[in-house]
């Protein structure tokens, strides 16, 4: 469970479930899975998790299973997605509240009368909305890679999934991997400054929902004209409160890179793991993390099974959940 810090326009985003096991890959809670949940490589904790921000999706069309597959097989520890609803009230993966920039519906004439205005965050937003359509209609529905300069291949390839359909590919992996879900709430943080919620006050209340904070990484370490400046004291802060910190997005494109990484995506992620001292990263470049944490911090052969970290991390998340279950 984590708390995340969003970048402008300032909004936060409420974890609900950090999927987290022993050797043996239990979950919390039982959740669909194809396979038998016998012996698996465990989760590791040595170094930062690697998060997959809405599966690999600087190669695969986000938040479809090809992404999150591919992301697991890159070596992700966490697979993250957004979840809204669709018009039957069925949980799906999707980061927008409208279908136009990431799939096929501006081609798809039968529903050419659905588009609608709707207030979005105070803003009049038009556009295919999720949730006028029910979960056969968005299924039928194509994704497409969102930005234009990254691969166009797979457009047009793969179906939205359902949140359950996001667990499963988590619980039928070969090892353990975490899920890391976000649910936005933007109508909470507008009313709080980015002051109040860094604050101590305010750690020590989220601390008793969350394990960590998932802050925009320029809230980290401020930028002016594309080069960073002095970093702020928000990582040592948020580790005196006994929290983790997961910063995102890093992507590998040199117009996402600040110029001091010299268009160098292993300087960046060199900087914010061994400098900074972030806790996970999130990024929609899996295999690159991956590739930069075996050549300079191999994980330890006792990763996981019965480790402090795990353990801890495990009971924490348990009394957290514990006042919800059903009596």
């Amino acid at each position: 469970m984590s708390s995340s810090i969003m970048g402008p326009p300032c909004s936060i985003l409420f974890l609900l479930l950090l999927l987290v096991a022993r050797a043996a890959a239990r979950p919390l809670y039982p959740l669909p899975s194809k396979v038998d949940n016998g012996e698996r490589q465990p989760l590791q904790t040595s170094r930062p998790y690697n998060i997959a921000h809405r599966g690999s999706n600087g190669e695969i069309p986000e938040e479809t299973a090809f992404a999150y597959l591919r992301a697991i097989e890159e070596g992700a520890d966490f697979i993250e997605t957004d979840i809204l609803s669709s018009k039957d009230g069925v949980l799906i993966c999707f980061h927008d509240v409208t279908l136009d920039n990431t799939t096929d519906i501006a081609h798809r004439k039968e529903f050419a009368d659905r588009k609608r205005t709707y207030e979005v965050q105070g803003v009049n937003t038009t556009g295919f909305f999720t949730v006028d359509f029910t979960l056969k209609e968005l299924k039928s529905l194509r994704v497409k890679q969102r930005y234009p300069f990254r691969d166009q291949q797979y457009n047009g390839k793969f179906k939205i999934i359902t949140f359950e359909e996001f667990i499963a590919i988590a619980l039928d992996a070969p090892r353990v991997v975490g899920i890391y879900p976000e649910i936005k709430n933007p109508v909470f943080i507008n009313e709080h400054s980015y002051w109040e919620i860094t604050s101590d006050k305010y750690f020590d209340f989220i601390k008793q929902y969350v394990v960590g904070i998932g802050p925009w990484k320029d809230t980290v370490v401020p930028a002016v004209h594309n080069y960073l400046q002095e970093p702020t004291d928000l990582v040592a802060h948020a580790h005196a409160h006994n929290l983790q910190v997961h910063p995102y997005t890093f992507r590998n494109e040199n117009q996402c890179l600040h110029f001091d990484f010299h268009q160098d995506p292993y300087q960046e992620y060199e900087y914010w793991i061994q400098k900074i001292g972030v806790d996970g990263i999130f990024t929609d470049f899996t295999g690159s993390l991956h590739i930069y944490q075996e050549m300079t911090t191999p994980p330890h052969p006792k990763d996981g099974g019965n480790d402090d970290h795990v353990m801890s991390l495990l009971h924490k998340i348990a009394l957290l959940v514990s006042p919800y279950e059903k009596v």
